[in-house]
């Protein structure tokens, strides 16, 4: 019976884990690289702070 508690207490922190990163992984593309491609293909500021919102809304959701 311990051993079905500890299985499934894994696979949750795992899944965690996986969130935790994908939403990380989201965070740094909205800060970091989202305004430094768009500066370099010259797209507008307002394009590129929309792109910001909308990863930064799904690192949120993760």
């Amino acid at each position: 019976m311990s051993t079905s508690t500890v299985k499934s207490t894994a696979t949750t922190s795992e899944v965690g884990l996986g969130s935790l990163v994908l939403g990380t992984g989201l965070t740094v593309a909205s800060l970091i690289l989202v305004p430094a491609l768009s500066q370099s293909l010259g797209v507008g500021p307002s394009l590129t702070g929309a792109l910001r919102v909308v990863l930064m809304k799904a690192a949120a959701r993760v």
